[in-house]
């Protein structure tokens, strides 16, 4: 049940924040120091989400063979590699390692 409240609670907040974009600003430009904080927030959101997700050991923080393979493919995003061979990549490590460990 508490689940469901959550989700449902989680809907609402997403709908009156939706509404209140139209309200607050009413048709004018946002000043541009707002815009580049909003810009920023996805990508901020999506890093927390990648490290949060590569260092979790169930309830604690640590290093596994998952970590390992964000980390590779993170370099090779990083080296300008494309993104399905990084993903490819950090797959198959992550694998290995799991294997042989």
């Amino acid at each position: 049940m508490t689940i469901w409240l959550t989700i449902l609670g989680l809907a609402l907040t997403t709908v009156l924040v939706k509404a209140a974009g139209p309200l607050v600003f009413g048709g004018r430009e946002p000043h541009p120091a707002f815009l580049r904080v909003v810009a920023m927030m996805a990508p901020a959101l999506l890093a927390a989400l990648v490290v949060t997700s590569a260092l979790a050991e169930g309830r604690q923080l640590g290093a596994g063979a998952d970590t390992v393979g964000v980390l590779a493919g993170g370099v090779l995003l990083w080296r300008g590699h494309s993104l399905v061979l990084s993903a490819a990549v950090a797959v198959v490590v992550t694998a290995v390692l799991r294997a042989l460990l």
